[in-house]
């Protein structure tokens, strides 16, 4: 007989779970993937959970909007979904949930979300074809005050050499030694007090001997120049970079609540979408897009071990280098060029001064303005990408703007004449980018990648509420992404079966 308000709960508990529940649709594809590389991590020989049933119960709760280790916790000791999950083991603790992921699922997280995105493929929901490109910034789990930037770092630097060389020549003057570094300097005087019994004194009403104040200044400011290296070497290319996590960089987020462009830490985060899935996905510390794309999708294309057909973004990926890219790829180019927007307004298209708008003679490589004037080949300017790219760009200029009527519409600038820098690989290459964007498909797709990608975004961010990363560091932040797109490719098929919607790519 059972004690009085104690509840009984069924044997077999999949009779008590809600038969549309989307539980049932994470277990039929997690059971498909391969765990030999999450075993792998796990090199125990004993195990007090299964590493499978842990990360089905982690995938679940971000399904569901439980991200907390012990929200975990206490949704396996309450939920009977969880329960079920856990297949008649103990509920674990929030400690062992959180070591799990940092120090195994970690390793093997982007390895079962491409699986996921194959075995979605062999079911007919992915076919490589169209992937939707777009990014956003998602903040991360940082003191938004602990920023170090790049220029503050490098001019007090500049500032400590020039003070740390002249106390450097001062002191080796004052003790007659020949020394060739500040470090080599600083362990003589150590010695020396050593040799002479100099005892160290600190605190109030403490005299202290010449020779130990300059050895304290000394390493005071050999101390503060190995902090600014270390900063340097954290920073990389980046500008920022926040002390509370260093792989996180200082951006403009949207959220501004209180309108004043503050600055906050976080990443970029990189998605690819098909047939409204997630197919791909990368954290960058860039806070804009062109320069993710390529490595974006060398990333997602050695996880799928295959091919992208078509690529489609917007206007803040475009530049030569991804241009050149695709094409050397075999790869449809849909990116939409930075003046689609300002090229279809009457004022642009009247504007007969623009670079554009000028005759182009090919055989002889100069252009006529306006007035008719030749601007002609001077020389060229190269410069090189983040990625190590080199753009050439042509410079054409005239003799002069003398007796011109539009001098004053045409350029402001001070030297008398005009001179126009331009890449013509890359207007060749926006031309073709606007005719594939303004085709019959490239219209079909445009659509689409408003729907699909921002769609996605706006769930994750929405309807999911992630909106800052709970852990630090890439790696860590990472995995966290991964598990967000994870659970929302597993909601998105089962919503998508539970609407007879599969097999749809398009809008």
């Amino acid at each position: 007989m059972l004690p009085l308000n104690q509840v009984s709960l069924p044997c077999n508990l999949e009779y008590s779970l809600p038969k549309n529940d989307p539980v049932f649709t994470l277990v039929e594809l997690c059971n498909q993937l391969d765990y030999t590389k999450l075993y792998r991590s796990y090199i125990r020989h004993w195990r007090k959970y299964s590493p499978t049933i842990l990360f089905k119960i982690i995938v679940y709760g971000y399904m569901r909007r439980i991200y907390s280790s012990r929200q975990l916790e206490e949704a396996c000791n309450r939920d009977i979904c969880f329960m079920w999950l856990l297949q008649d083991e103990p509920a674990p603790d929030h400690s062992t949930i959180a070591r799990f992921q940092d120090e195994r699922l970690a390793y093997a997280m982007e390895d079962l979300f491409y699986q996921l995105i194959i075995k979605l493929h062999e079911l007919g929901e992915v076919k490589f074809e169209n992937m939707f490109v777009d990014g956003t910034k998602i903040e991360a789990n940082a003191n938004r005050y602990t920023f170090v930037w790049a220029k503050a770092v490098k001019k007090n630097m500049d500032k400590l050499t020039t003070k740390t060389e002249m106390l450097f020549s001062s002191l080796c003057d004052i003790y007659a030694v020949d020394c060739d570094t500040p470090e080599e300097l600083y362990e003589n005087l150590v010695l020396r007090a050593s040799e002479l019994n100099i005892e160290f004194v600190y605190g109030r009403g403490k005299r202290k001997n010449q020779l130990q104040r300059d050895i304290e200044n000394l390493g005071e400011l050999l101390e503060r120049k190995y902090k600014y290296i270390d900063y340097l070497d954290k920073l990389g290319h980046r500008n920022s970079f926040s002390k509370t996590d260093v792989d996180a960089t200082f951006m403009r987020m949207k959220d501004d609540h209180m309108m004043n462009g503050q600055l906050k830490p976080g990443y970029n985060a990189q998605i690819g979408v098909e047939s409204e899935y997630i197919i791909g996905v990368g954290l960058f510390p860039n806070p804009t897009d062109v320069q993710t794309l390529i490595p974006f999708l060398n990333r997602v294309q050695t996880g799928i071990k295959r091919k992208i057909a078509n690529v489609i973004a917007d206007a803040g990926y475009e530049s030569e280098e991804n241009y050149t890219y695709l094409a050397e790829n075999n790869q449809g180019c849909y990116i939409k060029p930075q003046n689609y927007e300002i090229s279809k307004k009457r004022k642009y298209k009247n504007n007969k001064f623009r670079v554009e708008h000028m005759e182009y003679d090919k055989d002889n490589d100069y252009y006529t303005c306006a007035y008719g004037k030749r601007l002609e080949y001077r020389y060229d300017i190269k410069s090189k990408s983040a990625n190590g790219y080199t753009i050439i760009k042509k410079v054409y200029a005239n003799e002069s703007c003398e007796g011109c009527p539009y001098q004053g519409q045409c350029h402001k600038s001070k030297r008398g004449y005009r001179s126009i820098k331009i890449s013509q690989i890359f207007m060749e290459q926006r031309k073709r980018s606007r005719e594939n964007i303004m085709s019959d498909i490239g219209i079909i797709l445009r659509k689409n990648r408003s729907i699909q990608v921002e769609g996605a975004f706006g769930v994750i961010k929405e309807d999911y509420g992630f909106r800052r990363f709970l852990m630090r560091g890439r790696m860590k932040t990472e995995l966290q992404f991964f598990l967000i797109t994870f659970a929302y490719d597993i909601k998105k098929y089962f919503n998508r079966k539970n609407t007879d919607r599969l097999n749809k790519d398009l809008f």
